[in-house]
């Protein structure tokens, strides 16, 4: 396939995540449970055929805890989405960017560029500007948009711990574990909630398929296949385009509407991050 046509696909899957979740109807973990493993229980026949299976020690500890993070990621984001609006909860999901960076230079001590810091405090001011001025100076905050921080922290973290195995190992090998260690960490979560994990109307298993099929399976393989053509820069900026595409649909199908202020705050949060993927000489290459 095209990488930028599989780039594409792979956007419009994951896009459809946010709408899932709110139309399923189902426990937020359980949900997130369901995304993994129906694309793990889809994984695994190919992976076992093909002989994809061998891995290191280390590199299976890597892959297992980061599906632990993964996990946990997924399930407070749809913690968030059940208490704010599909656009706002995904747009501050995607900071995880930001969150890299600083956690990079405080526990690492690794320097980011001027462009980094520029487009760090342009997403602050869009955060002020979507919460409110007045709200933050109250320290009154939606407990939806707090879940939706929280994710795109655990996002970080997971970036962080995982960014280096893909070189060592295939993508589908990777994916095979790191499914396996979300999908085991949710259940236990649930079981430990006691959230329902059976009864469900048809209605609420096609979204919860729909999740696993579409925005986990084909969604990831499609955007990690673009990944090894295409240059990572321009993948992360344009992976910001399901944000657009989640608003797109959540007005369309759950008639969800933006304030004024709602809008302006989002279209700055989005400039931000996207200048934190930039490097120095990077610019020119990626309006090109």
């Amino acid at each position: 396939m095209n990488p930028k046509a599989s780039l594409i696909i792979g956007i419009i899957c994951i896009s459809f995540s946010p709408i899932f979740v709110k139309l399923a109807v189902a426990p937020p973990v359980t949900a997130g449970f369901y995304r993994i493993f129906i694309a793990w229980l889809l994984l695994a026949p190919y992976c076992i055929y093909k002989k994809q299976l061998r891995i290191c020690r280390k590199d299976l500890l890597i892959a297992l805890i980061g599906g632990v993070v993964f996990g946990a990621d997924i399930a407070v984001w749809n913690f968030s989405l059940v208490k704010i609006s599909a656009t706002i909860s995904t747009l501050v999901a995607n900071l995880a960017p930001v969150w890299v960076g600083l956690l990079s230079f405080l526990l690492l001590r690794k320097r980011s560029g001027v462009l980094f810091w520029v487009g760090t405090w342009v997403a602050v001011l869009g955060m002020i500007v979507l919460v409110g001025y007045q709200n933050i100076l109250h320290l009154q905050f939606n407990i939806g948009l707090v879940y939706a921080l929280i994710a795109s922290l655990f996002y970080a973290i997971y970036i962080m711990i995982t960014k280096g195995i893909l070189r060592k190992i295939s993508t589908i090998t990777f994916m095979f574990y790191n499914m396996l260690g979300a999908s085991v960490f949710l259940l236990l979560i649930c079981s430990f909630q006691h959230d329902e994990l059976v009864h469900f109307p048809t209605s609420t298993w096609l979204c919860l398929l729909g999740m696993g099929l579409i925005c986990q399976l084909a969604g990831w393989i499609t955007i990690n296949y673009s990944l090894h053509h295409l240059e990572a820069t321009k993948v992360s900026i344009a992976l910001l385009g399901q944000t657009v595409l989640a608003s797109f649909w959540a007005m369309l199908l759950l008639s969800e509407k933006l304030e004024f202020k709602e809008i302006i705050g989002s279209v700055i949060v989005l400039a931000g991050i996207s200048f934190t993927f930039l490097k120095r000489g990077q610019t020119n290459k990626i309006v090109n």
